[in-house]
């Protein structure tokens, strides 16, 4: 394991100096140097609308337009439990979309955001590493020394100058979109020019991911799946937020993704991971855009995370 190269002691640049100097693109391509910090928590605001949530087994492909088609097993309180998850999602002051799947009961849950491309910002990380994998393997190789450790930086300290090194070495957009392609990510696409954190991705795309990680259904090997877990399990304590808000006792893996759009100063604020809750093992996938603050999308990500956990457990 590498030793990290940046502090845990860090505070987020001003949105404002970022906008005006146009510092955000910079940081997407990793020419900043810099490294996402923890944005604090706080309340959330209100506003947006979405389709009805839909609830499937887990081997057909939710949709988030979709109707609901079926109620989880056993849930007692599944309507009351899916009221929830909408009104949690119509309040958020922009668009937001999530997917979970259970990975003991087979059943998923898709909601929000319908036909609505989402921002990667630093989520994209973990599909970089997943493509890194994917084409070592194809080599018969494993990851050097050198790739480990940008490996390390980049998903425990969210680093942009070590997912910019490993972009490269994956063959940048066109290579994250081949693997992406093999991986059954339908519905995303790699940021163009170096700009990587303006991959455009679906909850329901990052749910597929979650699934290549996390699942024997992949096309990684048990070993790079083990690797990356091992990773995820590892990030610093100030990026520890996010889906993990759905974990009854602590236990989840997690990449976040934060990023005020220079366009607008408005904040993208993603997570995906798994998380241990009431002896069930999900994977949860929370995209969202149009956040006036951080903490307001922090806020957003954790409420419709647990939400989506409770609707699909019907607790």
């Amino acid at each position: 394991m590498a030793i990290r190269s940046v502090s845990r002691a860090r505070v987020l640049v001003p949105v404002g100096l970022l906008v005006a100097a146009g510092a955000v693109a910079a940081a997407l391509q990793g020419q900043s140097g810099g490294v996402e910090s923890r944005p604090q928590m706080s309340v959330v605001a209100d506003t947006t609308s979405s389709a009805p949530p839909t609830v499937t087994p887990a081997t057909s492909t939710p949709t988030p337009t979709a109707t609901p088609t079926a109620a989880p097993t056993g849930a007692a309180a599944t309507g009351a439990a899916l009221a929830a998850l909408r009104s949690t999602v119509d309040r958020a002051e922009g668009a937001v979309s999530v997917a979970v799947t259970d990975l003991g009961t087979g059943q998923s849950l898709s909601y929000g955001g319908p036909g609505h491309d989402f921002a990667t910002a630093s989520i994209v990380k973990l599909d970089i590493l997943a493509a890194l994998l994917l084409r070592t393997q194809d080599l018969g190789s494993t990851p050097t020394a050198a790739q480990r450790d940008l490996a390390t930086t980049m998903i425990e300290n969210s680093d942009n100058d070590s997912a910019t090194g490993l972009w490269d070495e994956i063959g940048a957009d066109a290579g994250l979109d081949a693997a992406n392609a093999r991986f059954g990510l339908t519905a995303t696409e790699a940021g163009q020019d170096g700009y990587w954190g303006l991959t455009s991705t679906t909850a329901d795309d990052q749910l597929r991911l979650l699934r290549q990680v996390f699942t024997d259904d992949s096309l990684l090997s048990a070993a790079s799946r083990t690797y990356i877990q091992e990773l995820l399990d590892q990030v610093e304590d100030d990026q520890r937020w996010g889906v993990g808000a759905a974990a009854s006792n602590g236990g989840y893996e997690v990449k976040n993704g934060w990023l005020p759009r220079d366009t607008d100063g408005l904040w993208v604020i993603n997570s995906i991971g798994r998380v241990e809750r009431d002896g069930h093992e999900l994977l949860i996938a929370v995209v969202s855009d149009g956040n006036t603050t951080d903490t307001d999308g922090m806020d957003l990500v954790e409420s419709v995370a647990r939400a989506a956990a409770e609707a699909l457990s019907g607790s």
